[in-house]
């Protein structure tokens, strides 16, 4: 089996990633052919997303934005026992509920959220789904920056959420912080940017263009690897990570 497939995530630790798409099956088209995913889909849940797999695990979902005013976006879940609870501890820290948590059948129960700066995140509980079935390889999640305007004020409110699995003994966490400014124009507002594995950041830069996306962003050197970020060809947009 596939790399860290627990069973269950620490809370805190990104456990789970979904993008909204007008278009699931043009994106299952460019990500399989990006990432080598294969798909299965999931009618029983809300929305009927499609679960992108890696090697047969678990790494993802794609489904259909429920209003087209939404935006098209990644977004990244930090695993919790107790999505209500940590809801409650977001709107105490100064954030924002957004979507309330909401049980996904016995898969678990899902939430949205957003920082004192807006930038938004999931919340995930655990049921039968514990949430990635691999990471860290080619082809899955590798990382989640958040692209803050204050850094220190960041640090404090996640530090204040997910203290262990930010700050812990035990702690390695797959989530930075950085100022916007270091790599985007400064009116960009504050946002996580999901990054997947690949081997060659520059090849699947090629494969994203040749399938319609955009270079956002050209490689550049990170503390945690060489990265670059790309608009998919509906305006999603993520990182590349070689390490």
């Amino acid at each position: 089996m596939a790399e860290n497939r627990a069973s269950a995530y620490g809370e805190g630790v990104p456990c789970w990633i979904d993008a909204q798409l007008p278009d699931p099956a043009a994106g299952r088209r460019f990500y399989g052919e990006l990432f080598g995913w294969t798909f299965e889909e999931r009618a029983e849940l809300p929305g009927s997303p499609v679960w992108a797999l890696r090697d047969g695990e678990p790494v993802g979902a794609l489904a259909r934005k429920a209003d087209g005013r939404m935006p098209t976006v990644w977004t990244v879940y930090f695993a919790t026992p107790d999505a209500r609870g940590l809801a409650r501890r977001i709107a105490a820290a100064g954030g924002q509920v957004v979507t309330a948590p909401v049980p996904a059948g016995d898969l678990g129960a899902a939430g949205l959220a957003a920082d004192p700066e807006g930038a938004v995140f999931g919340i995930w509980q655990p049921g039968r789904h514990p949430g990635f079935g691999a990471r860290h390889e080619p082809g899955t999640f590798a990382w989640a920056e958040l692209y803050a305007r204050d850094t220190e004020a960041a640090n404090a409110f996640y530090g204040e959420l997910f203290h262990e699995a930010l700050f812990g003994p035990d702690a390695e966490p797959d989530f930075g912080r950085a100022s916007v400014a270091e790599v985007f124009p400064a009116e960009m507002p504050p946002h996580f940017l999901v990054h997947f594995r690949v081997e060659d950041c520059e090849a699947a830069l090629a494969t994203a263009q040749r399938l319609g996306g955009r270079v956002q962003v050209p490689p550049f050197e990170a503390t945690y690897g060489r990265v670059a970020v790309i608009s998919d060809n509906q305006g999603a947009s993520f990182a590349v990570l070689q390490r």
